[in-house]
């Protein structure tokens, strides 16, 4: 079972609904107890990084999903939950996330529309995962007005150009996570699903 990380913010029906349909049953938690039995961990989410950051403390979700950010498990974060992964964020002043992938999350330069919001390419080198079986250049679905800036080189990276190339997604080892919403991405969307449901499949082997 997969738990989908209920705090407060995000689309965690249809991300729920999204895993049944590639056929791994999916739980939308608030209950660490419930992060920590769980075969792997999905952390979506919209609004702002420090009212994210602030409900997962007061919900007492911190130290669950450090656990379930160590490796062992298969975990995938989307949007706001993808950009909670990194050292920290400018959104409203320097705001520290989760730490596990070595990062900054800045806002798109003055000049660009945002939201940066709508359908775009993303492209990637074949060495994501995530992405087995989806060709670059393939269109995913995206509402953010933040981005991350990796600085880890040990990231596996697919990228995006929207007046800048950010990361799109990242992966590694069993961590992933990505910026646009692949429950709303329709067939690019249902295949990344479902590389991640095999690999939770996989770990469970």
């Amino acid at each position: 079972m997969i738990a989908v990380v209920d705090y407060g913010r995000g689309n965690l029906g249809s991300v729920e609904k999204a895993f049944g349909r590639v056929g791994i049953p999916a739980r939308v938690t608030d209950d660490p107890r419930v992060l920590d039995d769980a075969e792997a961990c999905v952390l979506p989410g919209d609004g702002a990084f420090r009212d994210a950051m602030q409900n997962l403390d007061k919900l007492g979700l911190l130290g669950a999903l450090r656990r379930a950010l160590d490796g062992r498990r298969p975990f995938l974060g989307i949007c706001l939950g993808y950009q909670l992964l990194f050292t920290e964020s400018e959104e409203f002043g320097q705001t520290k996330g989760l730490d596990v992938v070595t990062g900054v999350v800045r806002r798109f330069p003055r000049g660009l529309k945002v939201p940066h919001m709508g359908w775009n390419q993303v492209a990637h080198a074949g060495d994501l995962r995530l992405l087995d079986g989806i060709p670059g250049g393939a269109h995913f679905y995206f509402v953010h007005s933040y981005y991350p800036e990796v600085t880890d080189p040990s990231v596996a990276v697919a990228t995006c150009d929207y007046g800048l190339t950010f990361a799109a997604a990242i992966g590694r080892g069993n961590v992933f996570g990505t910026q646009f919403h692949p429950e709303k991405s329709q067939r690019w969307g249902v295949r990344m699903l479902e590389n991640f449901a095999a690999i939770v499949r996989a770990a469970r082997a």
